[in-house]
């Protein structure tokens, strides 16, 4: 039985939207995200979804099964949760301060319009004013990144907690610039339309990084639906604990307790994390732009829910880097891309876009880690930036080819984030302690050694030996 209402749009069929309506529709409309039109009305893809949930379950009895077996007790993956997730209380405190300077932007606004309105038929004490007005949201961004990021680099949160801090961070300097680029020409005008408190608030949790005063809205809240969803939440939370605990800490828990490790042994373990790698990666996006963000859609009544388009079926990475999360690169196409591309150029603002992207992934990385390792910052900022140019024709002609590569992209580059961080978070832990140590220094380049195999020598394949 479907969880989901019946469509209000009847110009689109099951939610689903062609290339050619995407082009004429307005930025916001009442939409499905492509993952719910898909499991409701395909029964392939349903099968494939339970596969996924088979496969939790299975992970699931696989866990108990060695806890009885090995420690006569059942722990599944609870106390990795509550260690990922320490400390709430202190992620709650800066989470609060980050959201208070979201609010304070709003009597900003109205403080800003009332002057400006007294002052509006004297054009010098107006630009000193705009002057003011800029440097004023300056100092509440500034001050918005700055604090989370001071206090996380002195007393690093839990991996999970320190995410949150810092992904909300972001996520507050975005709604913040968009608010203030929208109104912008109502404040300088001195004009008392100013978006309500209401409406302010409603924007700073609605699923979106575009200020509109208004939004398509649903008639009602389907309250199994969010609760649905809430559910896939905390189920992919266990189900990458479960990934964890039997993938990657078998090869990696130990690195750093010897001075030397063989090459062997890490090209194994690399090759062991692709696919647990590849399957943490598509978790993650069903988890945050599909089942978060659907969440807080039904409760806000937010009717345009594409957060994201079939980015799984394209051969360009250029339009993967659009469709995977259509709401931040949204945003990067009017606040940053659409600003710079008359001014430098279209090739420099890409690149300029691009990263700032990685930089921010980097950041956010950086901050829950506890350490600064810049893989992800040189696969997306380097080597997804070489792919734009090399998939923008051949993508076109060679489809399939084009698709097959993405997805070994997509399989390699998250294995090897795996095995890095994991290589390097297990350094730290498991390496002896010296005073070269540094945040922005990676331990594992220097402790433990990797060397080759003693007298190893290559077999040949074809050598059959009776």
């Amino acid at each position: 039985m479907s969880l989901r209402r019946p469509r209000a749009d009847q110009g689109i069929r099951n939610g689903i939207v062609t290339q050619e309506e995407k082009t004429k529709s307005p930025e916001f409309m009442h939409r499905e995200s492509p993952l719910t039109v898909l499991i409701e009305h395909s029964l392939h893809i349903r099968a494939i979804y339970h596969i996924f949930v088979v496969i939790l379950l299975v992970l699931l009895c696989n866990t108990v099964i060695y806890d009885l077996v090995e420690h006569g007790k059942i722990n599944i993956g609870v106390t990795l949760v509550l260690h990922l997730f320490g400390d709430m209380r202190r992620c709650v405190k800066l989470w609060l301060f980050e959201l208070m300077v979201a609010l304070a932007v709003y009597p900003g606004f109205i403080i800003y319009s009332w002057v400006r309105k007294i002052i509006r038929d004297h054009a010098g004490l107006c630009r000193i004013w705009s002057i003011v007005g800029v440097l004023s949201v300056i100092t509440l961004g500034t001050t918005l990144l700055a604090v989370p990021v001071y206090d996380l680099a002195h007393n690093n949160l839990p991996m999970a907690s320190s995410s949150i801090v810092t992904c909300e961070m972001f996520r507050f300097v975005m709604k913040i610039c968009a608010v203030v680029t929208a109104c912008k020409n109502r404040l300088q005008d001195g004009s008392t339309k100013i978006p309500s408190f209401s409406h302010y608030l409603y924007f700073l949790f609605a699923p979106t990084l575009i200020y509109r005063d208004e939004y398509p809205r649903t008639k009602k809240i389907m309250w199994d639906v969010v609760v649905f969803h809430f559910l896939e939440v905390i189920a992919i939370i266990f189900y990458n604990c479960f990934l964890w605990e039997r993938f990657i800490l078998p090869h990696w828990s130990d690195y750093g307790k010897e001075a030397k490790v063989e090459a062997g042994t890490v090209v194994r373990g690399m090759f062991a994390c692709v696919l647990p790698g590849v399957i943490s990666f598509l978790c993650g996006f069903y988890c945050l732009l599909h089942a978060w963000h659907n969440a807080f859609a039904e409760m806000l009544k937010f009717g345009d829910r594409l957060f994201y388009e079939d980015w799984w079926t394209t051969s360009r990475f250029s339009y993967y880097y659009r469709a995977w999360n259509r709401i931040v690169h949204a945003w990067l196409h009017h606040h940053i891309h659409r600003p710079l591309a008359p001014r430098v150029g279209r090739a420099m603002s890409i690149l300029i876009v691009f990263l700032l992207s990685a930089v921010v992934h980097e950041v956010i990385l950086a901050l829950s880690f506890g350490f600064f390792y810049p893989v992800i910052l040189i696969e997306f900022g380097v080597f997804g930036l070489l792919m734009l140019p090399l998939t923008a024709t051949t993508g076109l002609r060679f489809p399939n080819a084009l698709n097959l590569l993405m997805w070994l992209s997509f399989f390699i580059g998250n294995g090897l984030l795996w095995s890095l961080y994991a290589m390097e978070h297990f350094s730290r832990k498991n390496c002896p302690k010296s005073e070269s140590d540094s945040f922005f220094i990676p331990k594992s380049w220097s402790c433990p050694e990797i060397v080759l195999k003693p007298n190893w020598t290559f077999q040949n394949p074809f050598d059959i030996i009776y």
